[in-house]
């Protein structure tokens, strides 16, 4: 299923491109010739039928190979590997900041839903998983930045991360914007999952042997909390992943939001369908990652396997 949904998003994103634009005409200039058009569509190789287009960037795939930029002639993966060095740091420490953040703001509105301050927690965590990461961004440059000047507006240090203390200081506004919106969201299914073990027998006939509230959810409460929350994190690692290539436009860092969104503007197909295929590639894998821990985790859903299979064999 993995490889049957990468396959389909290959065939839908080739051909959803070259339906909506025509990268020739990104090249030309006004008042051009239509020899200067054909002779620029042979030169990019899109004057050919779509079928040998699409077999020749499949083929391309195969080798591992994203082909070169229409516009600037470079390696559409080496220059993917190059942006990720801003993206993938981005990525990763908002989501770790995310769930420092959700873990504790879920819990504590779940053990005190019954009060005033655990359903005003509820609903902080509502309002911050509805704002848009884009307007958010606006809001803490607007304030952490242009007011109180104690972060930089956007930027990226030219050395890269030469520097670590740089590149992070570069990266804070950024981290905390996402990490603001993807934890307020991550909070309401760690709340959703905690009342779920609160409200279950297993943990009252813990506590019946005279096992501590807190004894109790550790032995028993979390580790059957933690299997629906895996594929929770997961799809938040991948959303957490799409805010930072959106936020990275707000903030002008170089990393593939921005090769992304110069790529569709210039008709780029070999950057855009890059960027694109890496980042469903990721979510896929993502996915597929959650599935398996799952398994470790719970053996109940080992043994449904199994009992299948069995089932199967003595049919």
């Amino acid at each position: 299923m993995l490889l049957l949904a990468f396959a389909l998003a290959v065939t839908i994103l080739f051909v959803v491109l070259r339906v909506l634009g025509n990268p020739v005409f990104a090249l030309i200039s006004v008042g051009a010739t239509d020899a200067e058009i054909a002779a620029a569509a042979a030169r990019l190789g899109v004057d050919r039928p779509i079928p040998v287009q699409f077999a020749e960037y499949v083929g391309q795939l195969l080798s591992f190979d994203l082909g070169q930029s229409f516009t600037n002639r470079l390696s559409v993966g080496d220059e993917i590997v190059r942006r990720l060095n801003v993206t993938l740091p981005l990525t990763l420490i908002s989501f770790a900041l995310s769930v420092l953040i959700a873990v504790p703001v879920g819990f504590f509105a779940a053990w005190k839903a019954r009060t005033w301050y655990g359903t005003a927690f509820s609903a902080a965590a509502q309002l911050g998983g509805a704002i848009p990461v884009f307007w958010v961004g606006i809001l803490l440059v607007s304030v952490l930045s242009l007011g109180w000047r104690l972060f930089p507006a956007g930027g990226f240090p030219r050395t890269d991360w030469e520097d670590p203390g740089a590149a992070l200081y570069a990266l804070t506004l950024p981290v905390l914007t996402i990490a603001l919106v993807a934890g307020s969201d991550l909070a309401r299914y760690v709340r959703s999952a905690t009342l779920d073990i609160l409200g279950q027998q297993y943990l009252r006939a813990a506590r019946a042997t005279g096992q501590s509230f807190g004894t109790a959810l550790r032995r028993h409460g979390i580790r059957n909390g933690v299997v629906p929350l895996i594929s929770i994190l997961a799809i938040q690692l991948s959303t957490t992943f799409v805010g930072a290539v959106i936020i990275e436009r707000v903030f002008a860092l170089p990393g593939l939001g921005d090769m992304l969104l110069v790529g569709i503007k210039e008709q780029d197909f070999p950057s855009v369908q890059g960027v694109l295929l890496f980042s469903t590639a990721l979510v896929l894998l993502l996915g597929f990652a959650a599935d398996i821990a799952q398994r470790i985790i719970d053996p109940r859903l080992r043994d449904s396997l199994s009992g299948n299979r069995r089932t199967k064999a003595l049919a």
